[in-house]
């Protein structure tokens, strides 16, 4: 971070690519469709996807322009951490399908800005390397396995690692219907179609990218994944080891055994949260898996606010899904949540810009979020609810 002239702070960022369109565009050309539709579909028709944003844009703010004001600071504190501003990154499985190394990039940056990531079971960098990149900061999502014996182990490797915080996830209790996915050969693993094969031949940065850093593959899992297995074989074992739903009787034991933080993410209705808050979860993080499990249901926006009138200030409430830019933070903020995960934006911006992405975005969200707390003349994030049109 620099400082201006009058004191403002400022955070660097590529100014060819001011706005998410930008990054959309520059992604969409340099990545492969398939990788693309991945990141960027939704299930089903699309409607809960399109609602988690359009739906959130109509949260507005009251700006108090003849208030006393000195400027704003982005720091929040969560879970004993202050944090550089109220936003980090949210689990995506399979990342380097979307840009080789992906999950590094990211990790890198938010250790940078001092911004928390959030490292997903199906992901494709492991626990170790993830904790070797942040320092051991990360936190870790767990998809919940069918087996108590492969739970526990990964629970060790966090453990071993560093890993304080622990993301429980409960919105997947099967796997979403993804249209585009499906005609893609990405339901789970990947598979290389012809159809595929051409499409990497049109995006060669990206295919030499997959060739330098190697084929994603499921890098955590990797030491209990049988060898020697076929495609569709992969996919049938991977569907049998997280064919788990959570439970009360799975989060249980997992919070008897970990000394650290849990957050359930997912959360969705104030049912969930009791039963999660009952069992001794330290946060929730409301979602619904950024539209990409349930067409069906609610925007995120909308199942926040029960979920805050009943739990605010007694435990830590956090949001995802549908918020893509500084302005849709403050309204979620304002909305009434503690704290804030972008997932997509980011991963536009690292497949747009490559190594250089997150940076960018993280730089560019925190110079978005400012001049929106500045111009309504709030002075900390916690404040913003006061400025909530209701």
């Amino acid at each position: 971070m620099q400082k201006t002239n009058n004191s403002k702070p400022t955070w660097a960022y590529n100014s060819n690519y001011p706005g998410i369109d930008d990054l959309i565009n520059k992604a969409k050309s340099r990545i492969p469709r398939f990788a693309f539709e991945y990141l960027d579909g939704g299930c089903n028709e699309d409607v809960n996807l399109r609602k988690n944003t359009d739906e959130l844009r109509q949260v507005e703010l009251l700006p108090y322009y003849l208030s006393e004001h000195s400027g704003s600071t982005l720091s929040t504190e969560l879970f004993g951490h202050t944090y550089d501003a109220p936003f980090g990154v949210s689990p995506i499985g399979l990342q380097g399908l979307v840009w080789p190394n992906a999950p590094e990039i990211l990790a890198k940056a938010a250790l940078k800005h001092n911004l928390p990531f959030i490292l997903s079971t199906v992901s494709t960098s492991s626990i170790e390397r993830i904790a070797e990149v942040t320092e051991g900061k990360a936190w870790f999502q767990l998809y919940h396995p069918a087996e108590d014996s492969l739970r526990d182990d990964i629970l060790n490797r966090l453990e071993a690692s560093g890993y304080d915080v622990l993301v429980l996830l409960c919105d997947v209790p099967s796997f979403g219907f993804r249209p585009r996915d499906i005609r893609n050969g990405l339901a789970m693993p990947p598979k290389m179609t012809l159809k595929n094969i051409v499409q990497v031949m049109g995006r060669p940065t990206w295919g030499l990218n997959t060739l330098y850093h190697g084929i994603p593959s499921f890098a955590t899992l990797k030491p209990y994944t049988p060898k020697g297995l076929n495609m569709s074989q992969l996919g049938q074992y991977m569907n049998r080891t997280f064919a788990g739903r959570l439970n009360p009787d799975k989060i249980a034991p997992i919070r008897e055994r970990w000394k650290g933080k849990i957050i359930l993410k997912g959360c969705a209705t104030v049912e969930d949260a009791d039963m999660a808050v009952a069992l001794g979860i330290d946060g929730l993080l409301v979602s619904n898996h950024g539209g990409r499990q349930i067409d069906a249901g609610q925007s995120a926006i909308k199942s926040l606010g029960p979920v805050v009138d009943k739990y605010k200030g007694k435990i830590k409430v956090m949001m995802d899904s549908g918020i893509r830019t500084g302005p849709d933070i403050a309204r979620t903020l304002a909305a009434g949540a503690d704290f804030t995960f972008l997932g997509r934006s980011f991963m536009y911006a690292v497949a747009a810009l490559g190594n250089e992405g997150a940076d960018h975005m993280m730089g560019m969200l925190k110079t978005q979020l400012y001049q929106v707390m500045d111009q309504v003349c709030c002075k900390r994030v916690e404040d913003l609810p006061n400025h909530l049109v209701k």
